[in-house]
Formats: structure tokens, C-alpha cells, sequence
């Protein structure tokens, strides 16, 4: 059985390599300087890693597969244990344990985390609010990290490749896979429920044998997780871990619903109602795409400043007003928005956003997720008047098959992600980070699993 504490070097090594990466800064070498070489291999291993340092601080994907091949050796096809942040009861403080990770096995694949994040659905799922609450669990299911072994019949993933597990996923086999429309996977659709592994049913997490649940099929809030191969998009190993390991999931929702399904032309007029993360990736996405008016709608005005570094350009707060919202913005744009993105989940939300497009070629998308009892009203004649809604799931991107783009948006410039990530905490205070989401404060809390 490999114990992290044996593979301190290649470690740490490569998750501070990672935490560098993409930035300008040079690798400091005093920074490993406290590291202790645990035999001749690792003392061996460590010249070469110095040696790259020393000659090329920018080469991080070259040092993290050196670091990395090392740990492969030492743990592949065995059971790994390591921290993770373990929910014992709902609503209750993660507690960190020390768990044991199995070996991946027919079409899974184990990651080691190197930084993750806290979405809105793991906190509703972790206070119980969902279906019917599973503990104990470890959540989390925005993440990046680096493959460290492979189970039988994987062969588009290998060790060393840099992933970012995906709480939805695509088998390639399923007509929903086939479709060239739908990303909705028939066998790796998303599913709060389940608990264990789709190949068997069973957890890869123990403590002292006792399994503990998965969630998503993800689990990030562990150093190591393992995922169904169809749920891990390989990215280019070139993109910093600790900016783009929020594009698995909230960032590419929203984004994803302006750009692929409410496609706003250059110089139209977007509303998006809610401005959280989702949202506020939706603003991002109008602003991608030349937008020339971003309404943003929200009940809470400490978020208009905030807004605007994603391009909104214009703010409604329904309770500011004597009138219903789509009026309000009706007057507003000569007739209604072009396009509206609703990321609330509130159903008249949903109705406004809908009822604000312009009749004739106004487009409505839905992202938010309604309880389940609530019914959607509106006149027929809205659609008669040629008005269109639509809805979404993962902003209609294919996991493996797209992803990966939405990451080179970001290498390129086109897609700024630094603005999204107000909040960094080392694995060890994770409990901060539902703090500030439970508050209402800021957007996306990077989680380094390394410090």
C-alpha cells in the first residue's frame, strides 16, 4: 500500500511546479529546499529536477511528468492513501481524514487533485436539500489534475496527462454521443444519487474499510480521486491547474448558454438574470461575443459592481422597480432583449426572462434549475409572436470532446478566468470556503490540495 508520506519529493514538487505555472514568476529553488529525498531513486531524481530548474524554470510540463513518473512506479495497481475532506453528516463542518483510494478499474481512471473548487451544487447537496441525502460523501466536482494510473480499457488517457474530471460525461457510444445537437451522455448523464462506481456500483473511498460515497462520479475534495474515463477531459498540459480547473463545470455552463445556445450576434442586446458565477459566465460569454448591451438582473446591488468586469453594461433589481422586470426592460430596448440567459432557477425569473425577448427573433435560455413543483405560465401568443425558449445542461458542451477548447479560449486570451477566482485556502481550511459561499462573498474559491 503507497503512502503519500513515501512519495514526499515527486509530491510536493510537482504540485508547487503547478501552482507556478502559467505565470511569469521563476520557480524559486529555496522553495524546495526543506524537502528530504526518501531514498537513492528519489535522491537521483531530485538532480534531474534541479538540473531542469536550473536550466529552464518555465518548462513546469516537463518537470511535473518527471516528478509524476516517479509516482506512477510506486502506486500504480495499489491502494493509496491520502487526506480528504470527508462530510460526515449534513451541514456539518468537513472533517480532513486520511482515506484509502483503489485502484481504477475498467474504464476509470485515478487523478491525483492538484487545486479544486466549491460549486453551489455541492453546498445544496451537503446541507441535504437535494434527493435522498447520502453520507458519509465526499463532495466536489470542479477540479484539475494530473492522471497517475489507468484501469483496463482506457486508452485515450494515460499517466501524466493533465485532466479536469467532469461531473457529466460522454461514453461515445450512446446516440446522445452520436448526436452532433445533445451532450447528454446516456450513460454518464449526471446523477446526484449514486454513490459508488458505475462499473460495479462500489466506492473507491475507504476509511478502516468502510466505504464512503461519491458524488458525481467525481469526489475532487480528496488528493486522489477516481472517475469513469468519460468524465475526464484531457486539456493542454501547458494550462495552469489553479486558474482552469473552474472551467469543469459553473464557468462552461454559463458561458457555454450564451455562446452555443443563445448565440447573440455582434451589437445585440443580452439580459441575464442572476448574477453569480453562472451568470456572471454568461455576461462573459455575451461580452465574447460583441454583445453590445449586457443587462444584468439581480435582487442583490452589491453584485453590479463586480458585473461589470464581465461586461455588463446596464443593471435592473426587480425590487427597484413598481412594475413587472419584463416590462421594465421592454421599455428599456425599444421592445425586449435579443437574448436572455435565466441562471437563477427561480421560476418567475424564468418567466421573465422568457417574456423580455423581443418578439420576432428574441431567444430565451434557461440554466437554472426550478424545484421540482413549479410550473411554467405564460401566454401562448408569446410563442405564437415568434419567441423562442430554450434550455441547457453544461452549456451544451460535450465534456471530453469540447473542453478542451474552452481551455484553449483561455490560453489565447479570448476567455478571461483570473476575474471569476476571488478567494484561495489550502485543502486544510476547505470549511472557509463554504463559508464565503454560504455569505454570499465573492465567486469562486480556488482550493490548493497541496498546502
Amino acid at each position: 500500500m503507497a503512502s503519500t508520506s513515501s512519495l514526499a519529493l515527486s509530491q510536493a514538487l510537482l504540485g508547487r511546479a503547478i501552482s507556478h505555472h502559467g505565470s511569469d514568476q521563476r520557480v524559486s529553488l529555496p522553495t524546495f529546499s526543506g524537502l528530504k529525498p526518501t531514498g537513492s531513486r528519489a535522491s537521483a531524481s531530485s538532480r534531474i529536477i534541479y538540473s531542469q530548474l536550473r536550466t529552464s524554470h518555465h518548462r513546469v510540463c516537463l518537470l511535473s511528468r518527471i516528478t509524476h513518473s516517479l509516482l506512477v512506479m510506486s502506486t500504480t495497481g495499489q491502494v493509496i492513501r491520502c487526506k480528504a475532506a470527508v462530510a460526515w453528516e449534513a451541514g456539518k463542518p468537513l472533517e480532513m481524514e486520511e482515506v484509502e483510494v483503489a485502484p481504477p478499474q475498467k474504464h476509470e481512471v485515478r487523478i491525483k487533485i492538484l487545486f479544486t473548487s466549491l460549486c453551489h451544487t455541492d453546498v445544496y447537496f451537503w446541507e441535504a436539500k437535494g434527493q435522498t441525502p447520502l453520507f458519509p460523501r465526499i463532495f466536489g466536482h470542479e477540479a484539475g489534475g494530473i492522471v497517475e494510473s489507468v484501469g483496463e480499457g482506457v486508452t485515450d488517457l494515460q499517466p501524466g496527462d493533465h485532466v479536469l474530471p467532469i461531473f457529466t460525461g460522454e461514453c461515445g457510444d450512446c446516440r446522445h454521443c452520436h448526436s452532433e445537437e445533445s451532450n447528454m451522455c446516456d450513460l454518464l448523464r449526471i446523477n446526484t444519487e449514486r454513490g459508488g462506481m458505475i462499473h460495479d456500483g462500489e466506492s473507491r473511498f475507504s476509511i478502516n474499510g468502510k466505504p464512503i460515497h461519491h458524488f458525481l462520479g467525481t469526489s475532487t475534495f480528496s488528493e486522489y480521486t477516481v472517475v469513469h474515463s468519460g468524465q475526464v477531459a484531457k486539456i493542454n498540459p501547458e494550462a495552469p491547474l489553479d486558474k482552469v480547473c473552474i472551467v469543469s463545470c459553473g464557468l462552461s455552463t454559463g458561458l457555454g448558454a450564451t455562446l452555443n445556445v443563445a448565440k447573440p450576434k455582434k451589437g445585440q442586446s443580452v439580459a441575464i438574470f442572476g448574477l453569480g458565477a453562472v451568470g456572471l459566465a454568461a455576461a462573459e460569454g455575451a461580452r465574447i461575443s460583441g454583445a453590445g448591451r449586457i443587462i444584468g438582473v439581480d435582487l442583490n446591488p452589491k453584485r453590479f459592481e463586480e458585473a461589470k468586469k464581465f461586461g455588463v453594461t446596464e443593471f435592473v433589481n426587480p425590487r427597484e422597480h413598481d412594475k413587472p422586470v419584463q416590462q421594465v426592460i421592454a421599455e428599456m430596448t425599444d421592445g425586449g432583449v435579443d437574448r436572455s440567459v435565466e441562471c437563477t432557477g427561480n421560476i418567475q425569473a424564468m418567466i421573465q426572462a422568457f417574456e423580455c425577448v423581443h418578439d420576432g427573433w428574441g431567444v430565451a435560455v434557461l440554466v437554472g434549475v426550478p424545484s421540482k413543483d413549479d410550473a411554467f405560465k405564460t401566454h401562448p401568443m408569446n410563442f405564437l409572436n415568434e419567441r423562442t425558449l430554450k434550455g441547457t445542461f453544461f452549456g451544451n458542451y460535450k465534456p471530453k470532446t469540447d473542453i478542451p477548447g474552452v481551455v484553449e479560449k483561455y490560453m489565447n486570451g479570448e476567455l478571461e478566468i483570473e476575474k471569476f477566482i476571488t478567494h484561495t485556502v489550502p485543502f486544510s481550511e476547505i470549511n472557509k470556503a463554504f463559508d464565503y459561499m454560504l455569505k454570499g462573498e465573492g465567486i469562486r474559491c480556488i482550493i490548493t490540495m497541496g498546502a
